[in-house]
């Protein structure tokens, strides 16, 4: 009896170690600026890797995907195919740490 005592505290102990305790993420503060820019107490997560898919006609650019902003918490906007325009290139969304606050810049077109 004391052997299977012994044998269930074990298995019961390496069942348990992979348990991993975090603590509850705090309330994300979201700051809607002027020009429609959005503030967050929270950094991004990692970009998230996208498959790429074939060219769909002549011309396209692949405008990458990006961590935007919904519903109070970071949001993963997939990227898509879009006509090129001449003499312009796309500058991607991005996240930029603004004194402790992360500030997110949209995406556009620009002159080259």
């Amino acid at each position: 009896m004391r052997q299977v005592k012994l044998t269930v505290a074990a298995l019961s102990a390496c069942a348990l170690s992979a348990c991993v305790i975090a603590p509850y993420p705090r309330q994300a503060g979201y700051y809607p600026e002027p020009g429609g820019m959005i503030l967050s107490d929270v950094a991004p997560p990692a970009p998230y890797p996208e498959v790429v898919p074939a060219v769909p006609f002549p011309g396209a650019v692949w405008i990458g995907g990006y961590w935007g902003w919904s519903g109070n918490r970071h949001s993963w906007v997939p990227g898509r195919w879009e006509r090129g325009r001449q003499g312009y290139a796309w500058n991607q969304h991005r996240w930029e740490n603004q004194g402790g606050r992360w500030q997110l810049q949209d995406g556009g077109w620009r002159r080259n």
